[in-house]
């Protein structure tokens, strides 16, 4: 028997990949960025209720494997500049939310799975992520704003989670919840927001080997202003999908409605697939913004994974994917 392999349409060939020492290499990195140093610890830091600080329980599983399945044309946007340039509504709206997010507090933390599935649990972070292999892949971020990154994220593959769960037959829809404490996160007191942070999946979009249930990055535990301890990440999505500081993952027959789409559903709908010819009712979503380069590129059909996930969408109203 011949094996043939195909090539994914992201991938390139590994010589023309950023090397893994490169982006190892931050102190380099940032003396050509001219910016200082943060701290590791502190990134690999968890909260007490106390607000002490102490070593991450699970950073001995850091760095994962790199999975040479998922590489990029472009480069690794530097961990100090993801750090500081981030949305996190629930700390407040502004970009720098660094500083503010550092009051999350990620243990102890338990997330409920629940729902049409045939045994519904509740389970603490630190027993879940320890259930699965975790493996690191470089994955493109592209924001629904029109800006980019892209990011070597750890974790593992949302479709073991579900099969985990064990959904019935009559579970359409994969519904995630973050947490809701107004009292340490600021943002939550705002009354125009429908707290808290909901988004959804189809179960096949769930099953499909690109959705990735994020733990880490650049190869240490994910840091609180990306949403800790876990949370989603859908490449091919614009990134308010990608819900952040998972506490709740609930299997359902009927759609759910996302906090943005319940905010303006006219601009921010369930599929939000990235599209370069359907405009958001505000701005153009043609090109976007490479935050660490400041490069405006032409924006790809699904964030560039097209040739993977187009065929999820086979016969469905094109005017409802993209929006």
């Amino acid at each position: 028997m011949v094996s043939i392999h195909r090539r994914r349409s992201w991938a390139i060939d590994e010589r023309q990949a950023t090397p893994e020492r490169v982006y190892l290499d931050r102190r380099r990195i940032l003396k050509g960025f001219g910016l200082g140093i943060v701290s590791a610890a502190g990134l690999a830091a968890v909260s007490t209720p106390a607000g002490s600080q102490e070593a991450d329980p699970t950073a001995d599983l850091y760095p994962a494997t790199k999975n040479p399945a998922y590489v990029l044309d472009r480069s690794v946007t530097p961990e100090e500049i993801n750090a500081h340039y981030n949305n996190f509504y629930e700390f407040g709206t502004q970009k720098d939310i660094f500083e503010d997010a550092q009051k999350l507090r990620i243990r102890p933390w338990e997330i409920a799975i629940d729902g049409l599935v045939e045994t519904p649990v509740t389970i603490a972070f630190d027993d879940l992520v320890r259930k699965f292999p975790l493996e690191t892949r470089l994955y493109r971020h592209r924001c629904v704003e029109a800006w980019s990154m892209t990011i070597p994220w750890a974790g593992f593959p949302l479709k073991a989670l579900v099969a985990m769960a064990k959904p019935l037959a009559s579970a359409k829809f994969v519904r995630f919840e973050t947490f809701m404490d107004p009292e340490m996160a600021s943002g939550q007191n705002n009354f125009l927001y429908p707290w808290p942070f909901i988004e959804a999946v189809t179960i096949a979009e769930a099953a499909h080997d690109l959705a990735f249930i994020v733990t880490g990055a650049y190869d240490k535990p994910v840091a609180r202003q990306h949403g800790a301890p876990l949370r989603l990440h859908l490449p091919w999505k614009y990134g308010f999908k990608s819900i952040k500081s998972i506490r709740k993952i609930s299997f359902v027959e009927e759609r759910p409605v996302g906090l943005w789409e319940a905010l303006q559903p006219s601009e921010y709908g369930f599929w939000a697939n990235v599209n370069p010819d359907v405009p958001h009712p505000r701005w153009s979503q043609a090109m976007e913004r490479v935050i660490h380069t400041g490069e405006l590129v032409p924006t790809q059909l699904f964030n560039g994974y097209a040739a993977e996930v187009a065929g999820l969408y086979t016969g469905m109203d094109a005017a409802t994917l993209y929006m």
